[in-house]
């Protein structure tokens, strides 16, 4: 099985889990079978070729929380979904990539099939948000080791620079949509 194949099949699985419980829930309100699963296939259609850039981070983690709220405000052009490594769909993804499930000290990005960790997420992700946030991609060209070494300082303090939450943040009913989770 091919890792793109594989990464595909569980977004997809992802999207047929939210849109059934989608569809139960219009089920339960329409009381028609088919005009559900007819809107269940053309949403699970839609969403399967979205092209979505898919942002894995520390649910728990306030600079990581934080972080996310600054994309989805700086992502006009509605280009990202957000997993937390706590959940289900995360420890899937870890588990995809080989990725030890227990140790969150990494932001992850998954776009076109190819998964993208520490500094060089962070700059992939500024380069598709709106405003001078692109310029940050200018980073890229410093060299890796460095540019990692720095993310990885932050993200060995974070916790003790942000803070910490008890449990993961729980995104306003208009944003869920958003989140794998």
């Amino acid at each position: 099985m091919s890792d793109e194949w594989a990464i595909t099949n569980l977004y997809v699985k992802h999207r047929l889990i939210f849109f059934l419980n989608e569809a139960r829930e219009t089920r339960a309100t329409a009381g028609r079978r088919g005009w559900c699963f007819h809107q269940l296939q053309i949403k699970y259609t839609m969403n399967i070729t979205s092209g979505k850039k898919i942002i894995l981070f520390d649910g728990v983690c306030n600079l990581c929380n934080n972080s996310v709220q600054f994309v989805i405000r700086h992502d006009k052009k509605n280009q990202f979904l957000f997993g937390s490594f706590q959940g289900e769909t995360g420890q899937e993804y870890l588990r995809q990539f080989k990725l030890p499930s227990g140790q969150f000290n990494s932001f992850m990005l998954l776009e076109d099939d190819k998964l993208y960790t520490e500094s060089t997420a962070a700059l992939r992700v500024c380069k598709h948000l709106d405003g001078g946030w692109k310029l940050f991609y200018g980073f890229i060209i410093v060299p890796k080791f460095i540019r990692d070494g720095f993310y990885r300082l932050i993200a060995k303090n974070r916790y003790k620079w942000f803070g910490k939450k008890e449990v993961c943040w729980v995104p306003a009913p208009g944003l869920k949509e958003k989140f794998l989770d």
